[in-house]
């Protein structure tokens, strides 16, 4: 375990001493498929019960355990918590210890649904021109474990923003393409980060960025074969780089994402 998911576990911790009963203990189980873990823990919730001085050293042993064996859970755990007693309203943001706001759309609904860990959303041009892109993009994502999904793979709602309002939500990391300067593409940015999320920004040409948006670090690539490899590559590092506790490399299958 790295140094920056040992520090999530021990504020997790923290949480969970000040938070926990034993009903949470048993929903955390349930939600993140580890509750053999949990009910066989030595004197986890026996010190929960009897407010021995030793809880707070199970917490952090049976998180410890869980973690190690699932580094994947980490984000489900944090999310758990964060939605559960989060006090100031919907939690959709990536940085759960940040100052938060409480706003109600006109626009759009809030989907009665958590953040998907482990869920990439890809706002691009949907041009047939941008159909290798979008490969490379999703290969990307496929590569470290996450699910990718644009706004025309989707068809839940009639109206076609608050499908994409609702993918939003739900994504752990917003990958975007300003490539062509498209005003849709920068609308969609800009709800992204209004929902705190993580946003990867990408584009062919560094003057398709809005000025606004230039302090951004941009993932600059070229739409051919090599360059679309090198995409691919790129941002699969950068997702692990963000996420290193929900993302895993798989081996790279050689395919050209044409």
């Amino acid at each position: 375990m790295d140094s920056n998911s040992g520090k999530k576990l021990v504020a997790l911790a923290d949480r969970i001493v000040e938070k926990f009963n034993e009903g949470h203990w048993e929903e955390l189980g349930l939600i993140s498929g580890h509750s053999q873990e949990i009910r066989s823990y030595p004197r986890l919730i026996r010190s929960l019960q009897w407010n021995d001085d030793d809880y707070r050293g199970n917490v952090l042993g049976v998180l410890r355990q869980i973690v190690e064996r699932d580094p994947k859970v980490l984000s489900v755990i944090e999310q758990y918590i964060a939605e559960r007693f989060d006090e100031s309203g919907e939690y959709v943001s990536a940085k759960p210890s940040a100052r938060r706001i409480t706003f109600a759309p006109h626009v759009f609904s809030v989907p009665d649904v958590a953040v998907d860990p482990t869920l990439a959303a890809v706002m691009m041009p949907l041009s047939q021109e941008f159909s290798a892109v979008y490969r490379s993009i999703r290969k990307a994502c496929e590569d470290v474990g996450f699910e990718c999904v644009r706004a025309d793979d989707i068809w839940e709602d009639s109206v076609i923003i608050q499908d994409i309002f609702s993918l939003i939500f739900r994504a752990q990391v917003v990958v975007v393409d300003f490539s062509g300067k498209n005003p849709n593409v920068m609308y969609e940015t800009g709800i992204a980060h209004t929902l705190g999320k993580e946003v990867i920004p990408i584009a062919q040409s560094l003057d398709d960025v809005p000025f606004d948006l230039k302090h951004h670090r941009i993932l600059k690539y070229l739409p051919n074969t090599e360059g679309l490899q090198d995409l691919r590559k790129r941002l699969a590092t950068k997702l692990n780089q963000l996420f290193p506790a929900t993302t895993e490399f798989a081996e790279d299958d050689g395919e050209v994402p044409f």
